[in-house]
C-alpha cells in the first residue's frame, strides 16, 4: 500500500511553470542541438529573456547560419550555429547548456561532459537521463562524480519523462489519504506530430519490419517508460522491487494517411507501450502510451485508493511542453547541488509513508 505523499501542488506547479519574473538577471545559455525540439527551446529561451550566447549543431545545412535566421525570427541575432562544441562552450562561458540531441545517455554523455568541463549546468531532453541509474548505473556514477568536481549540475527532464508520467501523478496523489495504485494513460494523434516522431513509431511499416527495426535500434518508438516509473516512485518515496516495460505496434484496419506517410490495412498505424512498477508481485504503478494515427488526444491519471479519483485532460502538446519544461527548470538547476540530479532533487520537501 502506498502512503500519502506530502507534495504541495501550488509550489510544484510554480516550479514547473515559471514565467519571466523568475529571472532576476539574464541567464547565459548555449543551445546544444537544433533539431525541432532544440529550435523550440531556443525560441522559448529568447522569449523568456535568457541571454543566448551560443548555438551548437553538426548538421551542415545549419552550421554557419545565424540563429535568428534558422529560427525564422525575421532578424539576425549575431549568433552563428557552430559544430565545434568545445570552442563554443569555452568562448561563450554559459551558465546553463540546454541540450537536445538524443534519447540515450550512453550516446550523448560525451556532449554533456564537454559542458561540465567549462563548469556549465545542463538541462537535457535525453529521456534516459531522467533516471540514468536504471540503464547506465556506472556511467551515471562517472558523470555524477565528474559534475561534482567541476561544480556542475546535470538534469534530464521533459514532458515524458519529467511531467505527465511522473511529476503530475505524484502531485495529484496529494488529495488521497490512502493510495494503492497509480495508472497513467497518455493518448495522442500521431498524425499531428512532426515527421521524425511519425518515423520513430514506425508508421507504414509491416509488423515484421516494425519488430526488426525496433530490435536493431533503427526506430525507438517511445523511450523512457521505466525511467518515468522510477522517477514517480522516487518522488513518492516508494521503493519498487522491479520494473517492466514494453511496446507493440498498432495495426491499421483500413487506409490512413498523414502529411508524411500512407498507411494501408495491415501496416503499422502507431504504437502502444507501457511501464510497470511492482512491490512484491503487486503492480502499483502503470504508465501507458498510445500514439497512433487518429487516436484521441488526452491524458488520464487514475488514482486507486481512498478516495479513488480520475483526472483527465484534453492532451498536452508534447514538443512545446518539452521546450517549456527545459527552459522553466533552468533557473532552478542553477541553484541546485552539483552532480547528476533528478526532478526529485528540485522539490525540497520531506516525504512519509503510512
Amino acid at each position: 500500500m502506498i502512503g500519502l505523499v506530502n507534495l504541495l501542488i501550488p509550489v510544484v506547479v510554480k516550479l514547473l511553470i515559471m514565467g519571466p519574473g523568475w529571472l532576476s538577471v539574464a541567464i547565459r545559455v548555449v543551445i546544444y542541438g537544433l533539431g525541432p525540439i532544440g529550435q523550440l527551446i531556443a525560441k522559448v529561451a529568447l522569449e523568456r529573456g535568457f541571454d543566448v550566447v551560443g548555438a551548437i549543431d553538426i548538421d551542415p545545412q545549419k552550421v554557419g547560419k545565424d540563429l535568428g535566421e534558422l529560427l525564422g525570427l525575421g532578424k539576425t541575432l549575431g549568433i552563428k550555429v557552430e559544430s565545434d562544441a568545445d570552442r563554443v562552450l569555452r568562448d561563450s562561458d554559459p551558465d546553463v547548456v540546454l541540450h537536445a540531441t538524443g534519447s540515450f545517455f550512453d550516446r550523448v554523455y560525451p556532449q554533456i561532459m564537454k559542458a561540465i568541463r567549462v563548469g556549465a549546468d545542463v538541462v537535457s531532453t535525453c529521456e534516459t537521463l531522467a533516471w540514468p541509474w536504471y540503464r547506465y548505473p556506472e556511467l551515471a556514477e562517472l558523470v555524477d562524480n565528474y559534475a561534482r568536481n567541476y561544480g556542475s549540475t546535470v538534469l534530464g527532464a521533459g514532458v515524458n519523462p519529467g511531467f505527465v508520467f511522473d511529476a503530475l501523478p505524484a502531485v495529484l496523489s496529494t488529495t488521497l489519504t490512502r493510495l494503492e495504485k497509480v495508472v497513467v494513460v497518455r493518448s495522442l494523434d500521431a498524425a499531428k506530430r512532426r515527421y521524425s516522431f511519425q518515423r520513430k513509431i514506425g508508421l507504414g511499416m509491416t509488423p515484421t519490419q516494425f519488430r526488426e527495426a525496433l530490435s536493431r535500434g533503427e526506430i525507438t518508438a517511445h523511450v523512457g517508460f521505466a525511467e518515468s516509473v522510477l522517477l514517480m516512485a522516487n518522488i513518492m518515496g516508494l521503493r519498487l522491487d522491479r520494473v517492466e516495460e514494453g511496446q507493440d505496434a498498432i495495426i491499421a484496419d483500413r487506409h490512413y494517411e498523414t502529411q508524411y506517410f500512407r498507411i494501408e490495412e495491415g501496416q503499422v498505424r502507431g504504437v502502444v507501450g507501457y511501464g510497470s512498477g511492482f512491490v512484491g508481485d503487486k503492480e502499483v504503478i502503470r504508465v501507458e502510451l498510445r500514439a497512433c494515427v487518429a487516436c484521441e488526444d488526452y491524458e488520464e491519471v487514475r488514482l486507486v485508493g481512498e478516495p479513488t479519483i480520475t483526472w483527465r485532460s484534453t492532451g498536452t502538446p508534447g514538443d512545446p511542453a518539452t521546450a517549456a519544461v527545459v527552459v522553466n527548470l533552468a533557473p532552478r538547476v542553477l541553484n541546485a547541488r552539483p552532480g547528476l540530479i533528478t526532478l526529485r532533487d528540485l522539490i525540497n520537501y520531506s516525504y512519509s509513508y503510512t
